[in-house]
């Protein structure tokens, strides 16, 4: 399963968020991270890092991630909004409650069993 994360925040918050999951035993067990820019706009030299990739793989906890995620937000002095894309679904983290933590669980997990069942 192929999935975007997306900050509000730039390039240093998704380093530090792909440093975060890099060093998370379920996530990096499980998945692979990179880092993408856009298309530099007129009068920017090269790509701003702005999205956060990640392939998983077998084994990989919906939950375990959005934790990873939710964990590393509450370290941030600004808790930036953060989004994930997979395909056209986007699941949105602004206040981490236990019903927003638990809705982006489910919206994963639901993601992963279409990909097994494909």
């Amino acid at each position: 399963m192929r999935l975007e994360v997306h900050l509000e925040s730039g390039a240093g918050e998704l380093r530090s968020m792909q440093s975060w999951l890099r060093s998370d035993p379920d996530v990096r067990r499980t998945a692979v991270t990179g880092a993408r820019g856009n298309d530099p706009r007129p009068g920017e030299m090269g790509s701003a890092l702005d999205v956060l990739q990640l392939v998983t793989g077998n084994g990989w906890s919906a939950a375990s991630f959005v934790l990873a995620l939710v964990a590393w937000r509450q370290t941030r002095p600004q808790r930036s909004r953060i989004e994930i894309h997979r395909g056209d679904t986007v699941i949105i983290l602004t206040d981490c409650t236990a019903d927003e933590i638990e809705r982006a669980t489910r919206a994963l997990d639901s993601a992963a069993e279409e990909d097994r069942d494909t």
